[in-house]
């Protein structure tokens, strides 16, 4: 999954937020000749139910319509964002300093894409992981996906 592009997240975005809810994301993945999944992250104050996500998906499913911005056939998924919260912002980053994290790049830094450890925050361009092997300077628009996790 890729985060979708940002007219789609925008437009998303203003339903989602005029209904109440934050948009925590929105990833876009096209599927051959099967369509294509968008996948929105919502979430609130008081969590997520199922009937929020039905809520969003209806309304949604309409402005979608209207709007079209998508061609062809797409599913859409509403999702809270769980346990293993997806990050998508810098706000996300800074927000959840402190936070054990994964992380995937889109090409290697030092060899791998992939790091894990503790999300220090972010510096000017960069999200900072502290790793087993040290603090790692990630930069923001390079970064492929990344997911809180969880903790018991």
């Amino acid at each position: 999954m890729v985060q979708a592009p940002e007219n789609l997240t925008n437009l998303i975005g203003r339903t989602v937020t005029g209904m109440g809810y934050e948009l925590v994301g929105v990833e876009y993945q096209g599927r051959g000749g099967s369509g294509a999944l968008l996948r929105v992250y919502i979430d609130s104050v008081d969590g997520i139910t199922v009937d929020d996500c039905a809520d969003v998906s209806h309304q949604l499913s309409g402005v979608l319509d209207v709007e079209d911005p998508i061609r062809g056939e797409y599913d859409l998924e509403i999702s809270s964002p769980g346990l293993d919260r997806p990050l998508f912002t810098r706000e996300h980053y800074e927000r959840f300093a402190g936070s054990r994290v994964t992380v995937k790049l889109r090409i290697k830094l030092d060899g791998r894409r992939r790091f894990e450890g503790i999300l220090k925050g972010v510096d000017d361009d960069a999200v900072l992981v502290e790793g087993e092997d040290g603090l790692f300077r990630l930069p923001l628009g390079g970064i492929e996906k990344a997911r809180l996790i969880p903790e018991f």
